[in-house]
């Protein structure tokens, strides 16, 4: 009988690259159908920069292609910004305060307006709509990180379209995702999926500023960012009402697609090129698709647990190591010793998440500092103070027990050399 079942079982088609990253992707989380996609939409498609009136024929148009994609059988999360945009709209303030406690106030009155707006328009189609708004607090617990994970799975399961904003009101520096592009990226490794389209006002990443520069040519497709970055000119500004600009795109497309998410950089006015983007990276000999920077995905994504440590939770500290311990976390991939440690920087407690430097001096005589890996110390900054440089035999005269014979083990690592 299973030999007639596997006969009955039909070939695999031959699969392009970025066909194979997108068919693992979904295959290795048990998805068998449609495509799991994050769009990023940014104020400057929401809002007028100059009068801060919505941008109501480009929002319309947004919410026709979402549901279209939830029509073909795909997952669909929106991440929009727009809620101090609106907030000025509706006080009638002209320009963006710099102060924090007036921005997260002007926050807190456009967050309801822009839902209310979102629930309107989809209204329209007899979708629902639900908000999250998250800060990076949420997801410094793994249990929290996990929790937001199962409400995105649960509102998918009831046909229900999560909108997702960071949480202004109440986020201060040391919590903020910084803005939405690295908030969609985030979200986008929570729940696995296979593209991430960052919707902006430009059709892709450019080698210069188009504005200002008439030669600047378009960067069609990346699989080195970090060459990237030294080829072209990217200017860190956004819009006068949004916070990003290329370069945090940049850094969105880098968390994304080493969470194994292939990131697309394209016009926020004309939402519908989604279509044709996604038709010609899943369909081999589709016709040309509309200008746009495609980052491929890394087909050796980190595994879920090490890139919720290093992309997810607060770095509390750092721990320099010497030579002998950095081969052996880069070259053995072992876990971290006390023997190893030369220094620790800052105040921490155990199970916190810190950063493993390795120190050298250069020919010029300066310091140069190399982030080897980032992970959960099994010992508080003033355990490791005490037991640096010393073996694990030695912890119990030292401390007066032993919680473990590492700082921070393997399987709490996620290196980065």
């Amino acid at each position: 009988m299973e030999q007639q079942q596997k006969q009955q079982q039909p070939e695999l088609p031959q699969l392009s690259p970025s066909q194979l990253m997108t068919l693992t992707n979904s295959a290795r989380h048990g998805r068998t159908n449609g495509l799991t996609i994050v769009l990023k939409l940014g104020t400057s498609s929401i809002c007028d920069e100059v009068t801060h009136f919505p941008l109501l024929a480009t929002l319309s148009s947004m919410v026709e292609t979402i549901v279209k994609l939830q029509k073909m059988g795909h997952r669909v999360v929106l991440v929009t910004s727009g809620a101090v945009g609106v907030g000025l709209r509706r006080l009638d303030i002209s320009t963006k305060p710099s102060e924090l406690a007036k921005k997260q106030a002007i926050a807190a009155v456009g967050q309801g307006r822009l839902m209310s707006l979102y629930d309107n328009l989809f209204g329209q189609f007899n979708q629902p709509i639900a908000q999250i708004l998250l800060t990076k607090n949420d997801l410094a617990q793994r249990s929290r990180y996990l929790n937001a994970r199962n409400t995105f799975e649960e509102l998918f399961n009831m046909n229900v379209l999560p909108i997702v904003n960071e949480n202004d009101t109440v986020s201060v520096a040391e919590i903020r995702f910084g803005d939405n592009d690295t908030l969609s990226a985030i979200t986008a490794g929570i729940i696995h999926a296979d593209y991430l389209f960052l919707l902006t006002d430009v059709d892709c990443l450019y080698s210069d500023n188009p504005r200002t520069n008439p030669s600047a040519r378009p960067v069609v497709e990346v699989d080195d960012i970090s060459k990237l970055r030294e080829e072209i000119v990217v200017t860190t500004p956004g819009s006068s009402l949004g916070t990003g600009g290329m370069v945090t795109k940049l850094v969105a497309a880098e968390l994304a697609t080493a969470a194994g998410v292939t990131t697309i950089i394209t016009r926020g006015s004309q939402p519908e090129r989604v279509f044709e983007i996604i038709d010609s990276l899943q369909n081999e000999g589709s016709k040309e698709p509309p200008l746009h920077t495609r980052f491929i995905a890394k087909h050796d994504p980190m595994l879920d647990r090490k890139w919720w440590i290093l992309h997810g939770l607060y770095d509390a500290g750092s721990i320099v190591v010497d030579l002998g311990a950095k081969l052996a976390l880069t070259r053995h991939k072992s876990s971290l010793f006390a023997a190893g440690i030369v220094r620790v920087d800052g105040y921490f407690n155990a199970s916190q998440a810190v950063n493993v430097v390795y120190e050298e001096i250069g020919p010029d005589g300066r310091v140069d500092s190399l982030i080897l890996a980032k992970g959960l110390v099994n010992y508080s900054s003033v355990e490791i103070n005490i037991i640096k440089g010393c073996k694990s035999s030695q912890f119990p005269d030292l401390l007066g027990y032993v919680d473990s014979p590492c700082i921070v083990e393997r399987e709490n690592l996620a290196r980065l050399v």
